[in-house]
């Protein structure tokens, strides 16, 4: 999950690093597109599954209206968004209505035949000169045809002033589905406090790449950041603080299910994260009976690891394990409840066992499906667990070997490995933000690998996924995610969206490159690597 090694507290690299974004070396600028010429037809990230371009396109005009169905609540949700993207740069009405008629804009949910093989997730888009239709088997699917087309119009249609267009969509058709079930990021809002605002911002940024799963990293040595109404000292106390002191925070249960909901309009389940045993010392602080002592240690700001642990021989640490899984399951509709797992050094292996052993069958009695870090498959997984990998290129054989007979026996994989997937891990050298634990890790490096085949042995069923963890011992604005997640985060969403078939660096650097303007527009501060082609500014 994380380092094995931490280093003193970085607090002095968290810099203000809107500079950096702007001053890195960059590859060669490539010429800008002709403004007047659509993006050509699938030329977006994540890439789809099939294109077909052909015919003259369609453009968005004053008088263009969206169209959704009569009494289809979530065919209106989906119009309204679309429509509040598209109002404040074109300028234009764009007025959402059931009225029928031939042009425009259309969205549709359908169980044709055609939308029903693309699965839960697929969608069409049809751009002809007289129309632009999107439609899919389900709202989700249609939320990421949405997606689609927004990236197929100039990177100016996301400023919330009027712009000069034309604002077209190259003619064709694009069919889609994605390679993976679970595409996801996680987010450390424990080591620095996020306020709800940022959550939702980068929520927003994860829709954009298609991505479906949002795991907040909730509780670590460091803040405990949400209430829990049977023990409220974890919020109060065990949240007061974080990373270099500071006031840290927590989000209230109306806080947390507001994240939930908004997270679940741009089509992201959230997957809460309780760490345990170890990762605790905000727990152990809080409450003094959770120490096997019975003495409750000092709040902690630094950034060590495999310090803390619950005390596993106490029967209260259960009856804390069921109360604050029972309150989380309660405000979390999606299917699973993390429990971390990872680097329990000061758990002995017969006590981690016996508490992975008693701590699932909780999970499983509130209705949720357990995930954890990869430590969990050194004990023994619930029957349909799910074990998270975060080894990298140094990791023994035997963890992996570990992973993998898991696999084989049914348990299922989420794959995050540090050396790849780990936002948080530095650029190069000279990247101000970060952590360097397993190596930098550049762009290309980020993408230019295949979760189908980066577990050897392990049975490619196996594979749920992907997702790109960011933890923020070193990150504490919106700025520094920004410059952390990209250019890299677009790359583990393809990784998990795309067919293996298209997966080729010299292609993706060119369609990450035409990112650029829109970041620029979206107020996304991202590193501007050398090994991409960005487009000369303008």
């Amino acid at each position: 999950m994380r380092q094995h090694h931490r280093t003193a507290c970085v607090i002095g690299s968290l810099l203000l690093i809107a500079a950096a974004g702007t001053s890195s070396s960059a590859a060669t600028p490539t010429k800008a597109p002709d403004r007047a010429g659509p993006t050509p037809l699938g030329q977006i990230v994540p890439a789809p599954m099939k294109v077909e371009p052909g015919g003259a396109g369609f453009e968005i005009t004053a008088k263009t209206p969206i169209r959704v169905g009569s009494g289809n609540p979530d065919e209106r949700r989906l119009g309204e968004y679309l429509a509040g993207i598209l109002r404040p740069s074109t300028g234009y009405r764009l007025p959402v209505t059931d009225r029928e008629g031939k042009g425009g804009i259309r969205l549709r949910i359908s169980a044709e035949p055609e939308n029903k093989v693309l699965g839960g997730e697929g969608y069409r888009v049809i751009s002809t000169r007289g129309s632009l239709t999107i439609t899919s088997w389900s709202s989700t699917g249609l939320l990421h045809g949405v997606q689609t087309v927004r990236q197929q119009l100039p990177a100016a249609v996301e400023k919330k002033t009027p712009q000069r267009g034309p604002w077209r969509v190259a003619g064709g058709t694009i069919k889609d589905m994605p390679r993976y079930a679970y595409r996801g990021a996680m987010l450390d809002v424990s080591r620095h406090f996020f306020p709800v605002e940022h959550v939702k911002r980068y929520i927003d940024q994860l829709a954009l790449y298609k991505m479906n799963k949002l795991h907040l990293h909730l509780s670590d040595d460091q803040g405990w950041r949400i209430a829990i109404d049977s023990w409220p000292r974890l919020a109060t106390y065990g949240g007061s603080t974080q990373v270099g002191g500071g006031p840290g925070g927590h989000y209230t249960k109306d806080q947390y299910k507001d994240i939930v909901a908004y997270a679940a309009s741009r089509g992201l389940q959230v997957i809460p994260e309780i760490d345990m045993p170890g990762h605790t010392n905000a727990a152990l602080a809080s409450y003094a009976e959770l120490n096997c002592n019975g003495v409750a240690p000092p709040l902690y700001t630094g950034t060590n690891v495999g310090f803390s642990s619950l005390c596993v021989n106490k029967d209260v640490t259960y009856k804390f394990v069921d109360d604050v899984v029972r309150e989380l399951a309660a405000l979390t509709p999606g299917g699973s409840v993390h429990i971390g797992g990872d680097e329990a050094h000061s758990t002995s292996h017969e006590d981690f066992v016996t508490f992975m052993g008693k701590v699932q069958p909780v999970v499983a009695k509130y209705g949720k499906t357990v995930m954890g870090w990869h430590q969990l498959a050194g004990a023994k997984p619930a029957k349909d667990a799910v074990v998270q990998y975060w080894g990298y290129d140094r990791t023994g054989q035997a963890e992996r070997d570990q992973v993998v007979n898991a696999a084989k026996q049914g348990t299922k994989l989420v794959l995050s490995p540090a050396d790849r997937a780990y936002l948080d891990m530095k650029y190069d050298k000279d990247t101000p933000l970060g952590l360097t634990w397993a190596g930098y890790v550049e762009v290309q490096r980020a993408y230019d690998w295949d979760p189908g085949t980066y577990l050897q042995g392990a049975p490619a069923d196996s594979v749920l996924g992907v997702e790109a963890p960011l933890w923020t011992e070193t990150l504490s604005t919106p700025a520094h995610l920004d410059y952390m997640a990209f250019p890299r985060l677009p790359g583990i969403a393809e990784l998990g969206w795309s067919p293996a078939a298209t997966h080729d660096w010299g292609a993706y650097k060119g369609r990450l490159a035409g990112q650029a303007p829109r970041w620029d527009a979206l107020g996304i501060n991202y590193y501007k690597s050398p090994q991409v082609p960005w487009p000369a500014e303008r």
